[in-house]
């Protein structure tokens, strides 16, 4: 028995690898009038090779026949006319084989009146019948291919030209065989598009649809106008232009054509003011007064007028009514959606006025009037890309209109065609105010969210500063001094955001700030010191005067020369001028002296001290040569000596060594001198500066420090 287990181990290998086909399911037959029967099912392909059976059975199951088909061909079989008849009864079964075996459905019966399928009808004219309005009939031949002996259930299906919503009508077929249906309800002066399809009764498979067929209706008078304005700033003069807008009114026929339109107005409550006009365009222009106006129109053709469209011109100071809250513009997928929310619930009437913004001249106007709803629709294609447009909503209460509210709204964004302009202004030492300017509306292409600045010292790593929309200047900081920047500014949608051209800047190497504390600083100490100057020339005026012009003393006027007068100039044989007009003339000029100078000056000088000894003590001793009362004036050749007292001391007798011995008699004189005699005068002298202006006068002042005075005092009588 074990010498079989060899044998069979491929063979059970082999059923454990093998692979049925998958059992056909979903079996579905239909039955295509006297063409053919076909069956379908899943699933629709195989991994391997499959070839399919169908078995029929027909004839009430007295007959059966099959049809072959394989996974390349498909899930689907057909038994070709003649050998399909109805009524009749059917069952089907398919077998899948494949190279690892053969699997069956499960057996279904088919009853072929149910699943029968006819050709669509075809529609001969779609035509209006004369004297009856807003109505066509349309006229189709029966589906040759059709049971003769079924009657047909028609759907009709019609819509506008400018439409894509389908409506259905579903009619019997009429009892005389009659291939005719009158359509109602229609538009006046309108194309339709009309499709038929059929079906046999107790089936439940419809034919395909017919080829479209296009018919319009009866032409009328015309249907209505939608009257609206744009009131303009009124003139000087008081006169208010006003422009008024009319179109077909919502619903109208698509192809009703006016030959014309009349227009009359007129003030409030002076219907005898009433003006007409008539026009063929679809505005007029009007200057009207202050007042309120009321305006009336009617469009007119070949079969009569339209309903008259009223409207109220409001006077210019009178105020309207607010009521819309908030607005909002939202885009879907082909739509413009815009929505609002109102706080006046007696309001159920707006209408929506919509305008590209544009740097340009003012666009066209476009509007709509909007009935019981807060929201309107656009499709997108009625707008174009790219552009901004302006949409405002007014409400409408009876014969009034209210405040507008406006909001801007794009159908598509895209990044815009240019960057700002960008400028550098206020450059200081580290930091730089970067203007740029908006971008023309008709290049901005979207919504700007946001500017960005980038600025990159020479040579330096980038930075970025990003502001909002709002903002169209920036201070940059903390830049380095006396350095070259490169700046631009990039302009973001939310499409994406493109550059603006590049400009250049150098920081300054001093602020002007700088440059004004420094002119301050030195500005304010002059200004201090000026200050100073004129408060203490205020203040001690002389000594200013002294400072700054020093007095030349005039020898010639000095004490001793008033003291003595005339005879005492003559005896010095100086000669002075009173009026000093030249620099030689400032200069003490020698004169030459007799023999006996000398002597004749000492006798003088000794004079002079017993004079100045009567004076009373308070009296400050006086300059010699210039009247001030300062100390004397110092020989210029010789160091300066405090002055020395003038008293004389009383004289006892003429000889006060008489009867002494020499030796005694020279002590005791030395002990009578003055105490500034007796230290001599290289004691009591200091050194001092030359003084200029009596280097002329050397000779007749050396006496008063010569060492031969004790001498000639002592030798007195």
């Amino acid at each position: 028995m074990w010498a079989w287990v060899p044998w069979m181990l491929p063979l059970l290998y082999k059923c454990g690898l093998a692979v049925l086909p998958a059992k056909p399911e979903n079996i579905s037959c239909i039955f295509y009038y006297k063409k053919n029967f076909t069956c379908t099912w899943s699933p629709e392909k195989e991994a391997n090779f499959t070839s399919y059976t169908v078995k029929r059975t027909y004839i009430y199951g007295r007959i059966s026949d099959t049809c072959n088909s394989t996974s390349e061909r498909g899930s689907s079989c057909s038994f070709l006319y003649p050998r399909i008849s109805i009524p009749d009864y059917s069952t089907i079964q398919v077998e899948a084989q494949n190279a690892d075996g053969i699997i069956e459905s499960d057996i279904t019966h088919w009853n072929l009146n149910t699943v029968i399928k006819t050709e669509p009808p075809e529609i001969s004219s779609v035509k209006p019948i004369l004297g009856i309005k807003r109505m066509v009939q349309i006229k189709w031949a029966r589906p040759v291919l059709a049971p003769v002996h079924s009657t047909l259930k028609y759907t009709l299906r019609f819509r506008m030209v400018d439409s894509a919503h389908w409506m259905e009508v579903n009619f019997m077929e009429g009892v005389f065989g009659e291939e005719t249906f009158n359509l109602t309800g229609l538009q006046a002066f309108t194309e339709y598009v009309i499709a038929l399809r059929c079906v046999a009764e107790g089936s439940r498979f419809w034919s395909d649809w017919s080829l479209e067929k296009m018919g319009i209706t009866e032409e009328e008078a015309p249907h209505g106008l939608d009257l609206w304005r744009v009131l303009r700033p009124a003139k000087v003069d008081g006169r208010r232009p006003v422009q008024l807008l009319w179109k077909k009114a919502k619903g109208a026929p698509v192809l009703e054509k006016a030959l014309g339109y009349n227009i009359w107005y007129f003030p409030e409550n002076s219907t005898n003011l009433t003006e007409t006009m008539n026009t063929t365009n679809q505005q007029l222009d009007l200057c009207l007064g202050g007042k309120t106006y009321w305006i009336y129109v009617i469009s007119y053709n070949s079969h009569g007028d339209s309903p008259v469209a009223t409207l109220r011109i409001p006077a210019i100071d009178e105020k309207s009514f607010q009521c819309i809250k908030a607005m909002q513009a939202s885009l879907t997928q082909d739509l413009l959606v815009v929505e609002w929310q109102s706080s006046a619930l007696e309001v159920d009437s707006w209408i929506v006025e919509w305008v590209p913004d544009m740097n340009s001249e003012p666009s066209t106007i476009s509007w709509e009037s909007v009935s019981g709803a807060r929201n309107w629709t656009i499709q997108k294609d009625e707008l174009k890309p790219f552009w901004c447009y302006n949409i405002s909503v007014y409400p409408m209460l009876g014969d009034r209109v209210g405040e507008p509210y406006s909001i801007q709204a794009y159908v598509k964004e895209g990044v815009p065609l240019k960057g700002p302009t960008t400028r550098a202004e206020n450059i200081g030492v580290k930091t730089v105010t970067i203007a740029w300017e908006e971008i023309p509306k008709n290049q901005r292409y979207g919504f700007i969210k946001n500017y960005t600045i980038f600025y990159q010292a020479e040579d330096g790593k980038e930075f970025s500063k990003t502001v909002n929309a709002s903002i169209l200047q920036y201070n940059l900081e903390s830049l380095t001094r006396k350095t070259s920047y490169t700046v631009q500014v990039m302009a973001s949608t939310s499409a994406g955001g493109i550059n603006g051209s590049s400009i250049n800047f150098k920081t300054l190497s001093i602020s002007v700030f700088e440059i004004f504390l420094r002119t301050s600083l030195v500005g304010g100490g002059l200004l201090i010191l000026i200050i100073l100057t004129v408060a203490y020339g205020l203040k001690k005026p002389n000594k200013l005067k002294h400072l700054c012009w020093p007095s030349v003393p005039n020898p010639a006027e000095s004490s001793i020369a008033m003291w003595h007068g005339n005879d005492f100039k003559n005896k010095l044989n100086l000669k002075f001028n009173d009026s000093v007009n030249t620099e030689e003339d400032r200069i003490l000029k020698l004169c030459s002296a007799p023999s006996d100078f000398i002597d004749k000056l000492v006798v003088t000088f000794e004079n002079v001290l017993e004079e100045l000894s009567t004076e009373e003590p308070e009296k400050g001793q006086e300059n010699t040569l210039g009247g001030e009362k300062n100390e004397y004036v110092t020989s210029p050749y010789r160091p300066y000596c405090p002055p020395v007292s003038t008293e004389t001391p009383p004289r006892r007798s003429q000889h006060p060594c008489s009867g002494m011995p020499e030796g005694t008699c020279s002590e005791a004189r030395e002990q009578h001198l003055p105490p500034a005699q007796s230290l001599g005068p290289d004691h009591l002298c200091v050194d001092g500066a030359p003084n200029p202006y009596l280097k002329n006068s050397v000779t007749t002042r050396e006496f008063l420090v010569s060492e031969k005075l004790p001498d000639q005092t002592q030798g007195e009588p």
